[in-house]
């Protein structure tokens, strides 16, 4: 059973406790706007009572063996399995995404510690491996360590998945963590976090603070602190790159992108509807992986725009609670407000707007705004440039491979990519020459624990998941020893 009620204070050093400021901040329902709950808003002071319990037991916990942290990633797993239900409706009512994609985030987060738990439990077989030496007289070893206390951060847009991709290999490599989700959905985090008291974990291994840019400006600057991990905006990740570069800090970045969907004339036309309409419209666009440059073969372009725009249309936008809705509300007014500024930019520019770009009929109250679809999007337009984190899609048409190819790397970022075709071999020469992390080949937007996560230029600096994801909180430490006599 959930824990009744919820937990809305800080979780430090073993229990829970309200922030030393006494404050709170309401948190709200972002398809209906009614509040849901006061949450503790940690800061300074609480940041570093969270450190400080993660330090008196790094050493304990990094010297535990893998398949000790292996079992309590387990329970974790467990935990969330067995609460799948609540746990997903708890992130609907507060992130807004539709109770279908929430029960999908909450199985990825079961994999992701079911995944890690079996990392751990290999790495006591893996330690100490022999090293070949060219040189007589001396023998080598390979030792894999934590890198110390773990600062997470995490946003909104998928609450406790992305919290999983962190946590779950900070704790399986021996790492202490402290925990800042996002201010605007910290409850399904809160949730997480009652679960992984449950299981057991040594006090002040695992730490949670909730609270905004101040309590995660003072996390990062905490000279105790030996590893950052941040999933969010550029902007944000640049200001944290600078911080931690005061300490030397190890750091993770996973920003921002304005990915590309190309649609070849071979493709298969349903699938590639479905796919395209998946790719910008699931989570309301609220994804950095979102496909929201669209870029359909000029001979195909005019039957697959018609047939988009009435696919689009056909999209259920409502209560995320309703099991036949199938695009919810944006998480925030804030998001909202940003939103709807770049499509009135548009307008204002004399883009040419295929259908949405208001709010549906009938939702009067709660952050909707219908799916959106500009055509013939000019390069230059801040619309095909930036990345909105909504339900607006620029499409824009091509003539040749090569022109395709060029068109979707003219970004500053490069987190993924989808490409429909029938023909294999095109698809293996553009997976191959696209600048992106991941490429996703006449398939949806799955993810597996077991591949990467991350990508080019200002999209990441490192990858998560996949055994890269263990390696990000993990030092290598070699052992030469020169034979006696």
């Amino acid at each position: 059973m959930m824990l009744n009620p919820l937990p809305h204070q800080l979780y430090i050093a073993g229990r829970w406790c309200d922030a030393r400021s006494g404050r709170v901040e309401t948190v709200f329902n972002p398809a209906t706007e009614a509040a849901l709950a006061d949450v503790a808003f940690g800061a300074m002071q609480d940041i570093d009572d969270a450190v400080v319990a993660a330090a008196a037991i790094q050493s304990e916990w990094g010297m535990s063996s893998g398949r000790e942290r292996g079992a309590f990633l387990r329970a974790i797993a467990d935990g969330v399995q067995q609460q799948q239900e609540q746990l997903a409706q708890l992130q609907t009512a507060n992130n807004g995404k539709p109770l279908s994609e929430a029960l999908i985030d909450v199985g990825d987060v079961v994999a992701t510690f079911n995944y890690y738990a079996g990392l751990a439990e290999q790495l006591d077989d893996h330690q100490d491996q022999p090293v070949a030496l060219p040189g007589a007289g001396f023998s080598a070893t390979l030792r894999h360590e934590p890198c110390g206390i773990a600062a997470l951060i995490v946003p909104w847009n998928f609450p406790m998945v992305t919290t999983a991709w962190k946590v779950a290999p900070a704790l399986a490599a021996g790492c202490t963590v402290v925990l800042k989700p996002s201010e605007i959905a910290p409850l399904p985090e809160l949730a997480l976090a009652a679960i992984i008291a449950q299981a057991g974990l040594p006090a002040g291994v695992f730490n949670l603070v909730t609270g905004d840019a101040e309590a995660g400006a003072a996390l990062v600057s905490h000279p105790a602190v030996r590893k950052v991990s941040f999933t969010g905006s550029t902007a944000v990740g640049q200001t944290v790159m600078k911080t931690a570069a005061d300490d030397l800090k190890r750091i993770s970045l996973e920003l921002g992108g304005k990915s590309a969907a190309l649609v070849f004339a071979d493709a298969d036309i349903e699938l590639a509807l479905e796919i395209v309409c998946g790719g910008i419209f699931f989570n309301a666009g609220q994804m950095c992986s979102a496909t929201s440059r669209l870029l359909v073969e000029r001979s195909v372009a005019q039957d697959f725009m018609a047939r988009l725009k009435q696919r689009v249309e056909s999209i259920k936008v409502g209560d995320p609670m309703d099991p036949a809705t199938q695009m919810g509300p944006l998480s925030s007014r804030r998001q909202h407000q940003k939103v709807q500024q770049y499509i009135q930019q548009g307008v204002a520019a004399g883009l040419k707007l295929v259908t949405g770009g208001t709010q549906p009929p009938g939702m009067a109250k709660g952050y909707f705004v219908a799916p959106t679809i500009f055509a013939d999007v000019p390069f230059d337009s801040p619309l095909w440039r930036e990345e909105i984190f909504g339900p607006v899609l620029c499409i824009n048409t091509f003539d040749s491979e090569q022109e395709a190819v060029a068109v979707a790397n003219q970004s500053e970022y490069g987190l993924v990519a989808t490409v429909l075709t029938s023909d294999p071999e095109r698809a293996s020469r553009v997976s191959a020459a696209l600048e992106v992390g991941l490429v996703w080949v006449n398939s949806p937007q799955v993810i597996f624990p077991q591949a990467s996560w991350g990508g080019m230029k200002k999209s990441s600096l490192g990858r998560e998941l996949g055994p890269w994801g263990l390696q990000a909180f993990q030092e290598i430490k070699h052992v030469i020893v020169a034979a006696s006599g």
